[in-house]
């Protein structure tokens, strides 16, 4: 029987509710103190989601609603991500953005239990370093691979190969924790297996591909709903489900 040797999370989605009330939010205090009168609702933003990155959905954003524009481009989405990142530590550091549940509890009981810990996302790294330090201790993860640290973002497998060749470990030692198709996409070419904890954006997608798809990661009051699976007596993830995974 394969041990688990190491648990890999994104970040955006996963750990917290980020997108909505974080990101989205970031996006249009920096278009606001640009002077653009550019809005990005709650459903055009479930729309730009679909696009990996946070310059790649202004150039994205740019193409579909103002193709007009293209005239210092390589200047001016760099200085809009940079001011919204800014924007979006600045939302961390309030604490109005949360841990989804069961995702504190689950890390802190792999981090004793002396099972390895590492991150994969898009996200650039202050914006993953800036919730860690928040509401983890960001010295818990062996890597933190972020933002452009690889060629490819997801879907594409280049992050989570960085992080494997990293930890010098095989994929079937590792269990992955995601919540969207392109990130289930990015681990299953690195033939990872995959939790996928669902949330507005997501519920829709396809994901057919994971071992197991939950609502959240449940807590001991709080359980989770299984929406693929077969799980009985169950109603929280901990380490003994994720040896049954694996």
């Amino acid at each position: 029987m394969t041990e688990v040797k190491a648990l890999i999370f994104d970040v955006d989605g996963t750990l917290a509710e980020t997108e909505r009330d974080g990101h989205r939010i970031a996006f249009n205090r920096a278009f606001s103190e640009a002077d653009l009168n550019w809005y990005w609702s709650e459903s055009l933003y479930g729309e730009l989601l679909e696009i990996s990155g946070g310059k790649e959905r202004i150039r994205y954003y740019l193409q579909q609603y103002h193709p007009d524009i293209k005239e210092n481009l390589e200047t001016l989405i760099p200085q809009l991500h940079q001011a919204k990142t800014t924007h979006y530590r600045d939302l961390l550091s309030s604490g109005e953005i949360k841990l989804r549940p069961g995702v504190k509890r689950l890390i802190e009981e792999a981090y004793q239990e002396g099972i390895r810990l590492a991150i994969a996302t898009t996200s650039a790294l202050p914006n993953a370093l800036a919730l860690l330090e928040k509401h983890l201790n960001p010295q818990w993860f062996e890597v933190i691979a972020a933002g452009d640290i690889v060629p490819n973002k997801k879907p594409a497998p280049d992050i989570y190969n960085y992080v494997l060749e990293k930890m010098n470990l095989k994929p079937e030692e590792c269990l992955v924790f995601e919540d969207s198709f392109h990130g289930l996409q990015a681990a299953s070419q690195a033939n990872l297996k995959t939790v996928i904890t669902v949330h507005d954006y997501t519920k829709n997608q396809d994901f057919s591909l994971a071992s197991l798809v939950l609502n959240h990661l449940g807590e001991l009051h709080n359980n989770f709903t299984v929406i693929k699976g077969n799980l009985t007596n169950k109603g929280y993830f901990d380490l003994e489900l994720a040896k049954l995974l694996i």
